[in-house]
């Protein structure tokens, strides 16, 4: 079942960078949602120790240095960024996203974050989805200030979403210690019908 599990998710990322083309390039935003694997920084603005920071991460990136992605050099959102001839998204909380770099669309991830509450909850400060939801809706307000609510609903219709989420409820949740709270709960089996079902949640 975890073998499953893993390779829908694989098949989801190669299905979302082979989406994109001539179709992706009418995207006026890219919006992105999700965990460490597409965080590009936003946990470097929070009192966290899911952090990406220091060498040796980002020392395959342009400069060479540490930027808060959990990669060495550029990530998913970094790919699908160059795939779509748009400048990369920056973290929806970092003070230079502001003005006509809005229109280019944000980047909302946390590292260490899950489907359920309480993954990560040993991180302390991270970005739920539920709360990077939350921020999306900011950020739409912030844009309709800039070109009205009209075009704003027309950019965000159009725009690419990735949202990348549920390997920190496996790792960091059902597999991080020994005998934890959700593997006393559920059989592993169980768990990955739970798991899919609160996604649904989320992505209604």
């Amino acid at each position: 079942m975890e073998n499953s599990f893993t390779l829908v998710t694989i098949f989801g990322l190669l299905f979302t960078l082979g989406n994109v083309g001539p179709q992706a390039e009418a995207a006026r935003a890219f919006f992105v949602f999700g965990d460490s694997l597409v965080d590009n920084g936003n946990n470097n603005y929070l009192a966290t120790t899911a952090r990406a920071d220091a060498y040796p991460y980002g020392i395959d990136y342009p400069t060479h240095r540490a930027t808060g992605r959990f990669s060495n050099g550029l990530n998913i959102p970094d790919l699908i960024s160059e795939q779509i001839g748009s400048e990369p998204t920056l973290p929806y909380l970092s003070p230079e996203l502001n003005g006509q770099r809005l229109l280019i669309g944000a980047n909302f991830a946390s590292a260490g974050i899950g489907i359920l509450n309480d993954t990560g909850v040993q991180f302390v400060n991270i970005i739920r989805i539920g709360e990077q939801l939350q921020y999306f809706r900011q950020y739409q307000q912030r844009v309709s200030t800039l070109i009205g609510p009209e075009q704003t609903q027309r950019l965000v219709n159009e725009a690419l979403i990735l949202m990348t989420l549920g390997g920190n409820d496996f790792v960091n949740n059902y597999y991080l210690v020994p005998f934890s709270a959700r593997s006393r709960q559920f059989a592993l089996p169980d768990y990955v019908v739970y798991i899919i079902s609160e996604y649904r949640k989320i992505l209604l």
